[in-house]
């Protein structure tokens, strides 16, 4: 691939991606009108959208361009949830045009669509913070999944969500749903079902007390992906059959046993199904040993940004020993620009290939171009075993391109 394609580039793998987006809808095939919305800020490629459409999927938006890039892609309609925050007016207004489901994120939003768009549309969501501090179950690390609502900024409290429901109902809505994330990127199979029962115990909350007739239940991301080679996947399987049961025991003895059920996972569709590949160019040893590769931040901000790990392969050296402790770091003028750190790995060579796992997700997506580094191009790995560019590299021309020059 490297004699087609000049490294840096992110490496998808198209049977993969299918497979995962079957197992999905195979794991919640029990509930007639589930959906799963990919988060397109998480790999937003039109080839890989239209994979993911042919597999039955939607699309979770949270901003213009992704919305345009929807419809180019042709999903419409009730194929698009946008999901968004902080919104500016066009973005609703494109969202209703495309007859996109909207999930308001605020109570004042209401107005704000309103004024926007002329009216409330006939269905419509609305994002809920429980608050606190959301935990699930104690290991002897400590928590499995916490994290914190209440110091997030999405959402609205109980008591805000109940009054939206009101006002909402009273201009005209007529189908609701709720949509909540708590916690991110969780290694458990709990995890889902755990949300299940709060969002489905609300909604049996909001039906009695504003008598909206709730017709779906997002139950956004959250579900993680075993960045470490010695962390347990999630069971996809186990997930969806746990959160039958509270659907069963919640939701249908209060008669809501017609709720669809929507999904909008991004980095459990495509972070493992993802890689980036970058050639070694150069070696420094000072105080530490350092391994300089030809990608950087700029084609995958995770490690920087989160300190987040990522499983490194040097290619053909992948049943030698782990004897060599380096740090792999890229060029920008930032000394956060490691994609590892103290890392033990093979010993490297000028030249070798390293494969940095699980950047299908979060990875290209987050580039950007300080420095003057250019984001690098995407390939597909396709069923058939060839390989196809879906995106070209950046150049220094499209660098130069939105700058003014006289």
């Amino acid at each position: 691939m490297v004699k087609t394609y000049p490294t840096p580039f992110h490496l998808y793998d198209e049977k993969g991606i299918r497979g995962n987006a079957r197992a999905l809808r195979q794991a919640f095939a029990w509930n007639p009108g589930y959906t799963e919305y990919f988060a397109v800020k998480a790999t937003p490629n039109p080839q890989i959208l239209k994979i993911l459409k042919e597999e039955g999927c939607g699309v979770d938006c949270s901003s213009l361009t992704e919305l345009m890039m929807s419809e180019r892609c042709g999903f419409s309609g009730g194929q698009i949830m946008f999901s968004s925050n902080d919104t500016p007016a066009e973005e609703f207004a494109l969202a209703a045009k495309l007859g996109a489901t909207i999930n308001l994120d605020d109570i004042t939003h209401i107005d704000f669509l309103k004024e926007t768009i002329g009216y409330i549309p006939k269905k419509i969501s609305c994002r809920f913070n429980p608050g606190g501090v959301f935990q699930l179950g104690e290991s002897k690390e400590g928590f499995q999944v916490m994290d914190n609502p209440g110091d997030a900024k999405y959402g609205m409290t109980p008591a805000q969500i109940t009054e939206a429901f009101k006002r909402l109902k009273a201009e005209g809505a007529e189908e609701f749903g709720i949509h909540a994330f708590l916690a991110s990127n969780t290694l458990s199979n709990d995890y889902y079902p755990a949300l299940a029962r709060i969002l489905f115990q609300l909604a049996v909350k909001l039906k009695e007390e504003t008598g909206a007739h709730i017709t779906f239940i997002n139950l956004s991301g959250g579900v993680g992906v075993p960045y470490r080679p010695d962390q347990t996947a999630n069971n996809i399987a186990v997930i969806g059959e746990g959160v039958r049961k509270a659907y069963e025991e919640i939701l249908v003895p209060a008669g809501m046993g017609d709720v669809a059920l929507y999904t909008e996972l991004g980095r459990f569709m495509l972070a493992p199904y993802g890689h980036l590949i970058t050639k070694v160019l150069h070696f420094k040893h000072t105080y530490k040993e350092y391994v300089g590769v030809d990608a950087c931040a700029a084609n995958l901000m995770r490690p920087a940004m989160y300190g987040a790990y990522h499983h490194i392969t040097v290619m053909g050296k992948e049943d030698a020993p782990c004897d060599h402790k380096y740090d792999v770091t890229g060029s920008l003028c930032e000394n956060n620009d490691k994609f590892a750190v103290d890392r033990m790995l093979p010993e490297i060579e000028i030249g070798d290939l390293l494969v940095i796992h699980d950047t299908g997700a979060h990875g290209h997506a987050m580039g950007y171009q300080y420095n003057g580094r250019l984001r690098s191009a995407e390939v597909l790995l396709q069923e058939d075993g060839s390989t196809r560019l879906i995106r070209r590299a950046e150049t220094p021309e499209d660098y130069f391109a939105t700058a003014i020059w006289e």
